[in-house]
């Protein structure tokens, strides 16, 4: 009985991993290539972004200031000093983020709830009009075209694997941690900080580290995003950007680890598909994922996950 979790999630990973590995072979024009590598991409940052919602209970407005930092770094890199800089500028920009979340981190974890999540989307918002303001430098509203991968990532499907490659390293290592002892420490945070306070564990330190882990993983999706669209916008920074992500993670269930995923997921599918439609999309989009908040409280993988308890025997029911 032991080894049915494992296999089950053995089976998800080679699903998953399979599925979109096999895109680029059954695809029939670029256009699902790119919407496939935006799933990636949002499901990376919806994950990352839950580390600290669902799984800590820290709910930040303000991550789309990681997210357009990956951005930026790599596109004004590019810009300014060639397309070989690319990929140092991934790495940099990680480092830059890695500093950056750790000195606001140690401003935004001293008070919390309402206070932490619009400390957060202040900071977003400043770095978004600072952005906005130095067109000289960042292109103010226009932002940056022409951001082109070196070598032979220049080729949209070569670049489709480099992405799923990190994209699904970096979901497993997410996993890894949100079901460590660290993952476990989070949880106890989020359930009863005061406890943990009384059994010695100093809770602002993991707040800290898991704030800062967040952010890494949404620059990472950011820098990501500038190789597949080949270009950066201000709205990168933009609250409307970490309130989509809210939404991802609301939509695919916050207390299941794939749920962000399958929320970034549904999410796009749902906007390609009315949007091309009708020039009502917002409005239809709107309706459908309030629908579906409201039909699905656990979100999609919540309530799957339910209705498989559901379904199984008693005895297998309590071993879950």
């Amino acid at each position: 009985m032991k080894s049915g979790p494992k296999f089950s999630a053995a089976v998800l990973w080679t699903l998953m991993i399979l599925g979109f590995a096999l895109v680029p072979v059954l695809m029939r024009s670029s256009y699902q290539l790119n919407l496939a590598s935006h799933v990636l991409v949002w499901g990376l940052f919806a994950v990352a972004f839950n580390m600290l919602w669902g799984v800590t209970g820290m709910l930040s407005f303000g991550q789309a200031l990681y997210y357009g930092l990956g951005a930026y770094f790599v596109g004004l890199m590019v810009e300014y000093l060639g397309s070989a800089w690319y990929l140092p500028a991934i790495g940099i920009g990680m480092l830059a983020v890695a500093a950056t979340s750790f000195l606001l981190g140690l401003l935004v974890i001293r008070v919390g709830g309402v206070y932490f999540t619009m400390l957060t989307l202040a900071f977003g918002q400043l770095a978004w009009q600072i952005t906005f303001k130095w067109y000289d430098f960042t292109g103010g509203d226009d932002g940056i075209q022409g951001i082109a991968a070196p070598g032979f990532l220049q080729n949209p499907i070569a670049y489709y694997y480099f992405l799923l490659v990190l994209v699904m390293l970096s979901i497993w290592i997410l996993k890894r941690m949100a079901y460590s002892p660290f993952g476990l420490m989070l949880r106890c945070v989020r359930q009863n900080p005061e406890r943990v306070r009384f059994l010695g564990r100093r809770v602002r330190r993991n707040q800290l580290r898991v704030y800062m882990v967040s952010s890494l993983f949404a620059a990472l999706a950011g820098s990501l995003m500038a190789g597949i669209d080949n270009s950066i916008h201000t709205d990168m920074f933009f609250w409307t950007t970490s309130g989509e992500v809210i939404l991802m993670s609301v939509l695919g269930g916050l207390n299941q680890f794939f749920g962000p995923f399958v929320g970034a997921a549904a999410i796009i599918i749902i906007e390609d598909i009315v949007g091309a439609w009708t020039e009502y999309w917002s409005l239809i989009i709107g309706s459908i994922i309030m629908s579906m908040v409201i039909l699905f409280p656990k979100g999609l993988v919540g309530e799957l996950h339910q209705l498989k308890l559901r379904m199984m025997p008693p005895k297998a029911r309590r071993s879950e």
